[in-house]
């Protein structure tokens, strides 16, 4: 091998070509690995983003699930892994219960995986139990098939919310199944990212739960998640929701409404000789609209009238005043 390199090189010199050993060095430097087997189609930031995204949607989760359940619910984002998804199915343990899942507009399938063991524990608390494991490996009931899956839509309902600094969705459960093999969301050779939580129920129910996202699912939004965008959304998504939350609270507040008949310039002493049957000339003419007040500030342009026997005012047009 050596010597055919060395008369490559020697025959380069004859044609008058020179080898820039910089050059080639420069070159090896950036060159990096790459296996077309199993390709790298998320980045590092991608990973992070999406690890702030789901951390975001479990802290929620338990909040939730710990009021539904009626226990302590604790769920931790363990890691955020690319890997095809022959990999993830052969990684996963056969009885497994698996939940397919959409969040429209995005493309494609979702799965969500949960380890009998937790399982068990909310199907028992759904139950009235007091959420004991007796026999996790057991096939599901018609009745805890649909609890199961009423449990999912909630838990789904959740991550749509998570995902909304990123793309507003909206979720869609699909289907119910028994381990990953008889229902694929995608190709064997595709790739995903694996998201795995631990789940703990209680002060002594541990199991796993994780979420998996083929490539195809995430590529129109691959843009959008970096930490910087997440950041700067859930910021402005906090005020929007903060502002929503305060309109809220006080739309049963009170105010005082006013409206101005017109105005007039008397004299202190015609004021002191005043009596009844006195008229008194305003600035307003009849056929002119009247000025509405809001807690003493003019807001409104209004017209007078009469409803049900009563004194009323119609709005026209809002008040602006004059530079």
């Amino acid at each position: 091998m050596e010597n055919q390199n060395l008369e490559n090189d020697n025959l380069y010199a004859e044609e008058g070509f020179s080898i820039d050993a910089s050059v080639s060095d420069e070159f090896k430097r950036g060159c990096k690995l790459y296996n077309f087997r199993r390709p790298d189609k998320f980045s590092k930031e991608h990973l992070k983003a999406l690890q702030d995204i789901h951390r975001d949607f479990v802290r929620h989760l338990a909040t939730i699930l710990t009021g539904y359940l009626r226990m302590e619910v604790e769920i931790d984002v363990i890691s955020v892994d690319q890997l095809t998804y022959e990999e993830y199915i052969c990684s996963m343990p056969s009885h497994i219960q698996n939940m397919i899942f959409k969040l429209n507009p995005l493309s494609g399938e979702i799965s969500m995986g949960m380890s009998p063991e937790v399982l068990a524990v909310v199907l028992d608390r759904m139950l009235g139990g007091s959420g004991t494991i007796n026999d996790h490996n057991k096939e599901l009931t018609q009745i805890e098939e649909l609890l199961t899956t009423k449990f999912v839509e909630k838990i789904i309902k959740i991550l749509e919310e998570a995902w909304s600094t990123i793309l507003p969705v909206k979720s869609e459960f699909v289907a119910l199944a028994n381990g990953y093999h008889s229902v694929p969301i995608t190709t064997s050779g595709e790739i995903v990212t694996l998201i795995s939580f631990e789940v703990r129920l209680g002060q002594k129910n541990f199991g796993l739960m994780n979420i998996c996202f083929p490539y195809p699912v995430l590529e129109t939004v691959l843009p959008k998640l970096t930490p910087q965008y997440i950041y700067q959304h859930t910021n402005v998504s906090a005020n929007e929701i903060g502002k929503n939350e305060t309109l809220e609270k006080i739309k049963c507040a009170e105010l005082e409404m006013q409206v101005i008949l017109g105005n007039a310039n008397i004299e202190i002493n015609d004021i002191l000789n005043l009596k009844v049957d006195d008229v008194i000339k305003l600035d307003q003419k009849l056929n002119q609209e009247l000025i509405a007040c809001i807690n003493k500030k003019k807001k409104f342009y209004v017209i007078p009238g009469l409803f049900q026997n009563k004194m009323c005012v119609k709005i026209t047009q809002q008040f602006f005043e004059k530079e």
